[in-house]
């Protein structure tokens, strides 16, 4: 008498998510190399949406400020609405197919686990992302600058975000340690979204968007740090009103690090190693032609 037991499909339920990722990282990895270019192009077009729906989120928040009820201002409420607003980010991005580094970071670590990709090769794609970001968040930065679309309360929104985003880095250890965090737990949201989005588990476009939007609602409302998302910000305030650059520095690298931990390692990385089924399978063989054999 013999006994199956659990099959693979139920030992190991995210396969379809490795599988989905993995296929989505060769697509990607082809694109920045053979086709650098328009890679840089989808890379761009997320930084400008990025540069746009957060510039959106600073001018909600400054208007319900301005909204007096009671003797308070609408500020709380306006900070509720503005992350929600800023959700719809990464739908746009997802949607449009663009590239954004964060979720990147998720699908090289899952691609070097499985031994798709080489660390380096990854390095390359994850740079060559940051690098369209940037460009498109400095358009973004460019035509705020010329334009009277961050005047007023809405500079001053932004102003006090990068002072406070700046002083993590100008605190010392104590403050390197709380944005590191922040940005752990930044992408570890950001990612954890993705893996719902690309698990197949859901089927609607609308769940999948509700989905994003509040992993980006839980991010900007707390405050956590999100690199590409800081990196537009700084360029938008410090060509309207300079800024240090070596504390931005310094706070983008504690983000892209903080980022990778949480979305690369945390989700990527774990979900690799929980999903792998190359050992269990082998096991399992060895077992039934032990069986076969007496």
């Amino acid at each position: 008498m013999s006994t199956t037991g659990p099959d693979a499909r139920s030992l190991f339920p995210g396969k379809q998510f490795i599988s989905t990722v993995l296929e989505s990282l060769e697509t990607k990895t082809a694109m920045s190399g053979t086709l650098g270019r328009r890679y840089l192009m989808r890379a761009a077009m997320a930084g400008i949406i990025i540069g746009l729906l957060y510039a959106v989120h600073y001018a909600v928040v400054a208007a319900f400020d301005q909204v007096v009820l009671g003797g308070s201002s609408l500020y709380p409420l306006g900070r509720i609405v503005g992350a929600l607003t800023f959700g719809w980010a990464l739908v746009f991005i997802y949607y449009s197919r663009s590239e954004l580094l964060t979720s990147n970071m998720m699908i090289v670590s899952i691609g070097a686990y499985h031994r798709r990709t080489t660390w380096g090769n990854a390095l390359r794609l994850l740079g060559l992302c940051y690098l369209g970001n940037l460009v498109g968040g400095l358009l973004v930065a460019v035509f705020v600058r010329f334009s009277t679309l961050a005047d007023g309360a809405v500079l001053d929104q932004m102003v006090a975000s990068v002072d406070h985003k700046l002083a993590f880095v100008a605190d010392g250890p104590t403050g390197w340690v709380d944005l590191l965090v922040r940005a752990v737990l930044c992408n570890f949201c950001i990612n954890l979204a993705m893996l719902l989005v690309y698990n197949g588990l859901i089927k609607d476009d609308l769940t999948k968007s509700l989905v994003m939007i509040i992993a980006v609602f839980v991010f900007a409302f707390l405050g956590l740090e999100h690199s590409v998302a800081n990196t537009v910000l700084f360029s938008i305030v410090g060509l309207r009103e300079g800024i240090d650059v070596g504390l931005a520095a310094g706070n983008v690298a504690l983000a892209l690090v903080g980022n990778f931990l949480g979305g690369g390692l945390l989700i990527g990385w774990y979900y690799a190693f929980v999903n792998d089924d190359t050992r269990w399978l082998r096991d399992h063989a060895g077992s039934q032609d032990g069986a076969e054999g007496a």
